[in-house]
């Protein structure tokens, strides 16, 4: 279960998205929202504070809190599909695991991991459907030594994030992800797996993950057929 804090932030942002707290309008001050949530008042400045940072409400002195709305970016930010895959719980996406080992590194692959090409790393490749239909095919890439004594064997969805579970087997930290797109034409294995016409390109987005000190970690590959995907982000403007 998400912190106190963090269940509080959800349950503002719900309200101000349903419009009960519109755009404009003052926010409940921290008295009320502890009485009405039955929470601490480090609880409620904690989640106040993400709010503010997130840009949900602004704070204006001697007035109090006041409502913003939601974020323009805030559904594009948190849906970078690298970053997706590696936060969400494969649980989330319906599918199937196809691959699971120790595998030679294509040269893409081990350039991102720091690693050299053709060496063993270990794969854990699912193809993710919607609708019953296949979607796309999500490679994650890591060294072996940093697949041991996981459960990233396992033919079962995991119901943790890759980035929870690898930091509660393993104890590393995310820190920073390089993401890169590209596109090419698919593989005939790939035509098959994802059921697409063999002429038309694939949208292929590696997201590679490392840690405060820039040592690669993982590589998340996710295939996208070009006609089915559209890829969208959003960042301010300096």
């Amino acid at each position: 279960m998400p912190p106190k804090y963090a269940q509080l932030v959800q349950a503002l942002q719900r309200r101000i998205e349903a419009g009960t707290y519109p755009p404009g309008s003052m926010l409940p001050s921290e008295h009320q929202l502890i009485q009405e949530f039955g929470v601490s008042r480090p609880t409620v400045v904690a989640a106040l504070r993400v709010l503010r940072e997130q840009g949900w409400i602004e704070s204006q002195q001697g007035k109090g809190r006041f409502v913003r709305g939601r974020p323009a970016m805030a559904s594009v930010e948190s849906n970078r599909t690298g970053q997706a895959y590696l936060t969400s719980p494969e649980t989330d996406s319906p599918g199937e695991l196809v691959e699971a080992g120790a595998v030679a590194l294509p040269n893409r692959v081990a350039s991102l991991l720091d690693a050299e090409p053709k060496s063993k790393a270990f794969l854990r490749r699912r193809l993710v459907t919607c609708e019953g239909e296949p979607s796309e095919l999500v490679s994650l890439w890591l060294p072996l030594e940093l697949s041991e004594g996981t459960d990233l064997t396992s033919g079962e969805a995991l119901p943790q994030g890759i980035r929870q579970h690898l930091q509660s087997r393993k104890g590393v930290r995310f820190d920073h992800i390089v993401e890169q797109i590209t596109a090419r034409m698919p593989t005939a294995q790939e035509v098959k797996q994802l059921g697409m016409p063999k002429n038309v390109p694939l949208l292929a987005v590696f997201g590679a993950v490392r840690d405060a000190s820039g040592r690669p970690l993982v590589v998340v590959e996710v295939l996208l057929p070009a006609d089915r995907h559209e890829l969208e982000d959003a960042y301010p403007v300096g």
